[in-house]
């Protein structure tokens, strides 16, 4: 009997140890090198949040206060770290709230992985309680997105997620798992890293022939000039790009997105591009014989009336995204390929060169700005202006700090006026404009790189439209510098209704709150300045806090951002100053 007992165990084979769906969830992340998701729980993503109580050791969760908070510092933390950003919210409304961040990613080409719940399966399509259509609603504003009803497709759903979110020009996916899906046993698994899908080429294939044709126009080029965007410092081409100027001595202008990217105490580096840019960098694209646009989509604020854009120019564009390629402005040559591998070979391809006389026109055209707007602005008698705050905060963190920035004047002063000197060091909205951004995207920013100094520039206006985050910096103690500067005023909409609508001022008033005691009130050190006399030690108490520090600077009510291309006019019709009339 012992024998046969012995016999018929020997035929038993173990059971493999089931785990759920949100178990594999979070092991996948984990797989996929994960250390920080920022979310909101609720109904639907419960089972993922019970999972997650044992996860403490190896996935750190920041409760934000709303999901937008989340999806934004999801993006910050992309941004200055490189990674894929996490965020995690429930169904219904809580998945809806992550639409502007996904919009904002996407057109900012930012990696990020939202994971949403979702009601039962059984239960899609009948309108219960919290159900959305998340998929749909997000498909026009993510790289891709899927659902997932059953547990065995969660982790080749992340895995696939996070590879199409990091490669070729990376953006925002969404992922939807139905409630049943996270709660499904299932035997436990090998994670399997994506590393490609077949109808999936993000990575196009650098045709020398095109390398060649763009060497020979800028060996022969008389006026180069280079539009830097965000694509260099996403393929980590900074080094490539400058390597590239000083060998042929090509002039390099910043896009919004594209600032960090090259040294702005380069000599050939010449000034911001845009509708608030520099003035000899937007008048002389109207000048240049080629123009090389590298990892830039040529959009609106940028060209002003494409009409009248470059065109006595021969266009270069590199652009890993094919969509990109004479979408806006037509192409002489067309370099599909990404950033840092088209500068290396086109680097072996040109001549050494110097351009001194064409450098020297964006300098004289800068010292007409300097003499028209600059030393006007700082004004030693006068009201503060954000332009010598900002100055102030780039010499006191010697360009090396990372700034986050809302949307509005405040944005378009700091790009102005603040001198980056490194990649990944300016983070801000710029496709969407997304007002709201600057407070979440920092804390993301700040959890990214906690040996980095972050400063948040922030409006009134933007600023209250995600204040509830204080209380994340709170209760995680999230070491951000936030700088508030306030006109009492949406800045930027009262600037064109003073230069355009007769200044006609139709609600872009601001009554704001005590943002000091508001800021007390959520545990943070804070300081209000209105006096030139203070502007240096605040801000120098601010950089040395060792915790949060909040502080707000009093500026001109109707201070203005100049230099400005007026909607619908040419770069080279650039203003400098308001018109006489107004």
């Amino acid at each position: 009997m012992d024998a046969l007992l012995t016999k018929t165990e020997a035929l038993v084979v173990p059971t493999k140890k089931k785990i759920s769906g949100s178990e594999v969830l979070l092991r996948s992340l984990v797989a996929e090198k994960v250390t920080t998701l920022f979310g909101y729980p609720g109904g639907a993503i419960m089972p993922v949040y019970d999972a997650l109580y044992g996860y403490a050791d190896q996935l750190t969760h920041i409760l934000v206060r709303h999901e937008q908070g989340a999806v934004h510092a999801a993006q910050g933390f992309a941004r200055v770290s490189g990674r894929v950003g996490v965020a995690l919210a429930t169904s219904g409304p809580g998945a809806t709230n992550l639409v502007t961040g996904l919009a904002d990613a996407l057109i900012d080409s930012t990696p990020i992985v939202c994971i949403t719940g979702q009601v039962f399966a059984h239960l899609l399509g009948t309108d219960a309680f919290q159900e959305i259509d998340v998929v749909n609603t997000t498909l026009p504003v993510t790289k891709w997105n899927v659902q997932v009803t059953e547990a065995k497709d969660i982790a080749p759903a992340v895995a696939k997620a996070f590879y199409i979110a990091r490669s070729g020009r990376p953006g925002p996916v969404l992922i939807d798992i139905t409630k049943n899906a996270q709660n499904e046993l299932i035997e436990e698994f090998e994670y399997k890293h994506c590393e490609s899908i077949r109808t999936y080429k993000p990575s196009p294939v650098l045709q020398i022939s095109q390398i060649e044709a763009a060497a020979k126009l800028i060996n022969s080029a008389k006026k180069p000039y280079i539009l830097a965007g965000q694509g260099n410092i996403l393929s980590g081409a900074t080094k490539e790009l400058v390597e590239f100027s000083e060998k042929t001595g090509i002039p390099v202008a910043c896009t919004l997105l594209g600032l960090g990217g090259f040294p702005t105490d380069h000599p050939n580096y010449v000034g911001f591009l845009g509708m608030h840019g520099n003035y000899g960098p937007n008048v002389l694209t109207n000048d240049c014989d080629v123009l090389i646009g590298i990892g830039m989509r040529f959009d609106d604020r940028v060209t002003g009336n494409v009409s009248k854009y470059a065109r006595q120019a021969k266009v270069i564009h590199i652009d890993i995204d094919k969509a990109e390629i004479n979408k806006i402005i037509k192409t002489e040559v067309a370099v599909l390929a990404d950033a840092k591998e088209a500068l290396q070979s086109l680097i072996k391809k040109c001549d050494a060169n110097k351009h001194t006389e064409w450098i020297d026109k964006f300098r004289a055209l800068n010292e007409i700005e300097n003499e028209k707007i600059v030393r006007k602005e700082f004004n030693p008698s006068g009201e503060l202006v954000m332009g010598e705050v900002i100055h102030l905060l780039s010499e006191m963190t010697k360009g090396e700090a990372v700034i986050v920035t809302d949307v509005g004047q405040h944005q378009m002063t700091t790009s102005r006026y603040y001198e980056y000197k490194k990649p990944r060091t300016n983070i801000t909205s710029g496709g969407a404009g997304t007002m709201g951004f600057a407070l979440p995207a920092a804390i993301g920013a700040k959890l990214a790189g906690p040996e980095k100094q972050v400063v948040a520039v922030i409006g009134d206006g933007g600023f209250q439209m995600t204040i509830q985050e204080l209380g994340t910096v709170m209760q995680y103690k999230v070491p951000v510098k936030i700088l508030v500067l306030n006109n009492n005023f949406l800045g930027m909409v009262r600037q064109w209704q003073q230069l355009f609508h007769e200044k006609r001022y139709s609600f872009t008033e601001m009554d704001n709150p005590d943002f000091v005691k508001l800021a007390e009130s959520y545990r943070i050190k804070a300081r209000k300045v209105e006096k030139r006399e203070e502007l240096q030690s605040a801000i120098r108490e601010m950089l040395e806090a060792k915790s949060s520090y909040f502080l707000e600077v009093v500026v001109g009510k109707e201070d203005n951002v100049f230099p400005m291309v007026p909607a619908g006019a040419s770069v080279s019709d650039i203003i400098l100053e308001a018109p006489t009339s107004v």
